[in-house]
């Protein structure tokens, strides 16, 4: 199995590749791992993990500055119809619109836009970092194994806001229910980063490293 993790200037691309090394380790799975942002690469892959850190705009304009990129990312989502796990502000970048700095559009592979969260307990506050409760609304392969309202890490100061509920996988609270994971046919994302959640991180990029949408 070829696994492109995509390289655009953000995202923890190495502690990715790492953790997906043990993923495989742990399902007996040989995979061949790249970190890359050429178009030939990505469309080569089986599968393609988008990572992301910073703000939307950031991580739209760096997709779109590599010639042909953003191009090859539609082609293997919307043609090839290959699976996608976008981690943090890459699956961010599935809505159609972000509301960081300015708004700034996605791919719009989920109908839906990103917005800054809001909260009214002065108590919290923003980003919402550490560990949280995970509520997987949606029974599917991608949690096989893990037990719900698991711990996973979370760093980020804006939300996924879903035009369609049954585009949302599972939740967690932050005052108020935020979106955790999105899933839809051949794409999926969380908010949370596995590769900083330890075993259920693990566990979650085994799982998506199995994942037969036949």
């Amino acid at each position: 199995m070829y696994v492109s993790i995509v390289d655009y200037g953000t995202g923890n691309l190495n502690s990715v590749s790492k953790a997906l090394e043990v993923a495989a380790e742990q399902i007996s799975k040989k995979i061949n791992i790249k970190i890359s942002n050429k178009p030939k690469d990505i469309l080569d892959s089986d599968k393609i993990i988008l990572p992301g850190q910073g703000s939307y705009r950031q991580c739209a304009l760096g997709v779109k500055n590599i010639n042909g990129l953003w191009d090859s990312l539609n082609e293997f989502v919307l043609v090839k119809k290959k699976p996608i796990f976008g981690i943090c502000v890459g699956m961010q970048l599935f809505s159609e619109q972000g509301y960081e700095e300015q708004v700034t559009e996605g791919f719009g592979w989920i109908k839906g836009s990103v917005k800054k969260i809001e909260i009214n307990n002065k108590d919290l506050k923003l980003p919402h970092m550490g560990w949280n409760e995970v509520n997987v609304l949606k029974k599917n392969d991608l949690f096989l194994d893990i037990k719900n309202l698991s711990h996973f890490y979370f760093v980020h100061s804006f939300a996924f806001k879903a035009k369609d509920e049954e585009d949302v996988i599972c939740i967690t609270d932050y005052e108020k229910p935020v979106v955790a994971g999105i899933l839809k046919e051949n794409i999926f994302g969380t908010q949370f980063h596995p590769e900083k959640s330890q075993s259920n991180g693990i566990k979650l990029l085994s799982n998506f490293l199995n994942w037969n949408l036949l």
